[in-house]
Order: structure tokens, then C-alpha cells, then sequence
């Protein structure tokens, strides 16, 4: 006999052990939902993870169940539940991006990526908190308040992606889905202890998704693990005829056959050199160890010729100039005031030249060069996730938090973060695994193998 799940069994389990569950008849997705509306009830007011509940939450986990019961055809994420970060369109919504100026801006359709995992089957349940405007790695949003990091209140869940991170985190969905231009789900992945997926870049549409940076905009993925990202993205992952960046395979995706100890894993030569904090480093180098053979023939590889600091300002620059054609209503509406530091990035880029951003894009352009250059060669790059764990919400934002993040998304390739350890106060840190273009089930299948030998995952859902 099978013994009852708890509630905390249920809301902290993998997507994919939820979708077990749902085929043995032990939980129902009317059920599912019902758990974590309570919870969100519950303890939202504590993390400000969530925006907006969908008031037909229910009515999408009845027909999830009828389809069952019925034992017609269901999807592959049929009845699991998901939370959407609020720069993504959810019909009949608002999207407000973090803006004060869009709370009664109503989506009048499904982005592309919720209306695939509608035909999957999933059941919305709500939009996450982010930085304003999506601009951000803290979450610190000065009109609907700071994301908490669900272990330590008053501590960052990281940015922009804070929300769904948090939400991930602490058992408030099945999975969540963010958006990551510079880093955006594996910086909170790494703060709030969860797993994310950042893939090639226009693998999945970004059709009603709030633009960033048109050449960097990836939606990403956030899990309790890995397995749960590789089912995710090859449901979400699709060309998109009016999405002008979706990616058009010639071949699907790499599927994964690496033989672990035949890869050539390239490692950093210099971490403190890009800004790695003295803790962050020793457990790297713990993890690194612990994992050991998994990582084949080790290469290590210098930035001397790449500055990765100056890199993800040209990309700011891009992201800032970008954003004041997005936001240019919303910055001339007195009665809703977006916040001093908001206007000053879009004021600074409206002070540059045409020759500023033509600058800015080849810098860009050479971030590419350098990843062809260095995936000659190897097979993945390893990195920290975060130069730094969580830091406290007091402190302001850090403006190295998006650096090591960065290289990934100039170079349009896919990484992934995974739990790899805490530091002495406690917090989580994140492992970063970046692979060509194309290797994203790759680069997943080696993420298994590097959680399962670290097992520093915590124990879901996270509690302070």
C-alpha cells in the first residue's frame, strides 16, 4: 500500500515525478492545483513571488482531469502547473513587465510559449514578480515590491526571473517560465537553489514576450530538476513563422550521446581574475572535484582577449536602447512614474549616438567569435553561476551579478545552472554549464550527471 502524500511531498516533487503520479491515479491536476493555490495563499505574502493568480486555474485543471478520465489523448504536461513571469502574455492578464503603467494593459492573446503549453496540457496559474521593466538581477521591483529569497528573508532571490525562481523554490508550481537575456533565470536559479535552462537562443518563441534585446531574448526554464528542463524544452521548443528570431532547425536538436568521460570540459584559468568571490571559488572547486572523471580531459582556457566586464555593458547599452522604444509611452506618463534609476539607464542610452550602439553591436559580435573559437575545442564550459551568492536586498544590486551569465547569451548558446553547494552562511550557489549552439540535450544529459553525483539539491519546498 502506497503511503498518502503530504501536502509538502506533493508541492515540492519534480514536475516529472507529478506527471508519475498523475498516471498511477495517486493525484489528479484539480488536486495539484488546489495544493498550490493554498500554498500561494499561504506564503506569497511572505515572498512576494507571485503578481496575479488566473481565475480559471480551476477550470483549466477540470478539463486536464475530464481528458484523463475520459482516456482520450492528453498532453505531455497535462495537469502539471506552471508560473509565468509577468514580461509574457497570458490572455486575459495584464502584463506589466514590472511597469506601474501596465497594470491594466490586459493581453488579448497567449504569448506563443503559453499557448504551447496550453496545447500540452499545462494549467496556468499566475505571473511572477521581476525587476522593473525586466531590467534587473536583483528583483527589487519599486512598484510591486521586493521577490524574498525563500531561504533567507530580506536576502535577494536574484533577477529578473526572481519570481518564478522563488516560486520554483518554494513549492508554488510545477515549474515556472522566465526570461533570460543576460543571465535573467540562471542568476535566481543559482540564489533561490533550483534548476534552469537558458537554451540556444530562438529555440523557443519569444512572440508576446516584452523585448530586452531582440538578439538576446531567450525564455528559459525553471525546475526543482534537470529532467523536468529536458521534457519542458522540447515541448516549448518549435519554430515560430512570426517570430523573426525563431530559430529554423536544420537538424533537430543534438540528442544526447556524449560519452562522460570523452568530454573536453574547458574551465576558467583565472576565476578570481573574473570576479569570483573567495566562498563561491572553494565550493567550485568541491563540486569540480567531487564530479571529477564526468568532466573527461579538462582544458584551461584564459579571457585575457575578452573583456567579459565590457562585453555585458555593450549589451546593457543594446538592452537600454532597446527598452526606451519599448517603454517610450511609459516613460512620458506623469501620473505613473517609473522609478529614477529606470529612467537614468533609458536617459543613458538615449544620450548615445548611433555610432555608440553600431559600437556596442560588434562588441557583441565578437563574443560570438570568441565562442566559435573556444568550442573548436571543447565541449562544455564551467563555470560558477553567480560570482557571489544571495546577498542581502539592503544592499542594493551588484553590478557584477550578470557577468559570468553573460557569455552564454552574447554567444546565443545554451547553459544551464544546477545546484552545486551552499556557503558558510548557508545560502545556495550554482554550477553553470555552457554548450555550443544546438547541444542544449546535451548539455542537459551532462547536467544530470553532475547533480546526481553533487546531490546538493534542497530538500523542496524551501523553507527559511
Amino acid at each position: 500500500m502506497m503511503d498518502a502524500l503530504t501536502d509538502s511531498n506533493l508541492r515540492g516533487a519534480a514536475a516529472f515525478q507529478q506527471l508519475h503520479w498523475f498516471a498511477s491515479g495517486r493525484i489528479d491536476a484539480t488536486h495539484l492545483t488546489h495544493a498550490y493555490a493554498a500554498a500561494i495563499a499561504r506564503e506569497n505574502p511572505r515572498l512576494n513571488a507571485y503578481l496575479a493568480l488566473d481565475p480559471r486555474m480551476e477550470e483549466q485543471a477540470a478539463a486536464s482531469d475530464a481528458r484523463r478520465r475520459s482516456g482520450g489523448m492528453i498532453g505531455r504536461l497535462d495537469g502539471l502547473a506552471v508560473a509565468i513571469k509577468d514580461n509574457i502574455d497570458v490572455s486575459g492578464l495584464p502584463t506589466t513587465a514590472g511597469l506601474p503603467t501596465r497594470r491594466a494593459h490586459v493581453a488579448p492573446a497567449d504569448a506563443s510559449v503559453v499557448a504551447r503549453l496550453r496545447a500540452a496540457g499545462a494549467v496556468i496559474l499566475g505571473k511572477t514578480n521581476l525587476d522593473e521593466g525586466a531590467l534587473g538581477t536583483f528583483s527589487a521591483n519599486p512598484h510591486f515590491g521586493a521577490v524574498q529569497n525563500p531561504r533567507r528573508a530580506g536576502y535577494t532571490a536574484g533577477g529578473s526571473s526572481g519570481g518564478s525562481a522563488a516560486a520554483v523554490a518554494a513549492g508554488l508550481c510545477s515549474f515556472a517560465i522566465g526570461s533570460d537575456t543576460l543571465g535573467s533565470v540562471r542568476i535566481p536559479a543559482s540564489h533561490c537553489g533550483v534548476f534552469a535552462l537558458k537554451p540556444t537562443h530562438a529555440e523557443i518563441s519569444t512572440r508576446g514576450m516584452v523585448r530586452g534585446a531582440r538578439r538576446l531574448d531567450c525564455i528559459g526554464i525553471l525546475a526543482r530538476a534537470i529532467e523536468d528542463l529536458a521534457v519542458v524544452v522540447q515541448v516549448l521548443g518549435a519554430h515560430d513563422p512570426a517570430d523573426p528570431r525563431s530559430r529554423r532547425r536544420r537538424v533537430p536538436l543534438a540528442t544526447p550521446d556524449w560519452e562522460p568521460g570523452n568530454l573536453r570540459s574547458a574551465f576558467a584559468r583565472d576565476l578570481g581574475a573574473l570576479g569570483v568571490s573567495t566562498e563561491v571559488h572553494a565550493v567550485f572547486d568541491a563540486a569540480v572535484a567531487r564530479i571529477g572523471d564526468a568532466f573527461g580531459r579538462r582544458i584551461d582556457i584564459d579571457f585575457n582577449d575578452h573583456d567579459l566586464g565590457r562585453t555585458r555593458r555593450a549589451a546593457l547599452l543594446v538592452m537600454e536602447s532597446e527598452l526606451g522604444v519599448e517603454f517610450a509611452d511609459d516613460l512620458a506618463d506623469a501620473s505613473h512614474p517609473l522609478s529614477p534609476r529606470l529612467h537614468g539607464m533609458l536617459d543613458y542610452a538615449r544620450r548615445k549616438s548611433a555610432v555608440d550602439y553600431a559600437a556596442a553591436d560588434r562588441a557583441l559580435d565578437a563574443t560570438v567569435l570568441k565562442a566559435r573559437r573556444v568550442f573548436e575545442d571543447i565541449d562544455v564550459l564551467v563555470l560558477p553561476t553567480v560570482s557571489h551568492g544571495p546577498y542581502p536586498l539592503a544592499d542594493g544590486e551588484r553590478a557584477n551579478d550578470a557577468d559570468l551569465t553573460a557569455f552564454a547569451s552574447l554567444a546565443g548558446c545554451p547553459a544551464v545552472s544546477l545546484p552545486m553547494g551552499t556557503l558558510p552562511d548557508g545560502m545556495p550557489v550554482g554550477l553553470q554549464l555552457v554548450g555550443r549552439p544546438g547541444a542544449d540535450l546535451r548539455l542537459l544529459e551532462l547536467a544530470a550527471i553532475c547533480a546526481a553525483t553533487l546531490d546538493s539539491a534542497p530538500a523542496y519546498p524551501v523553507a527559511p
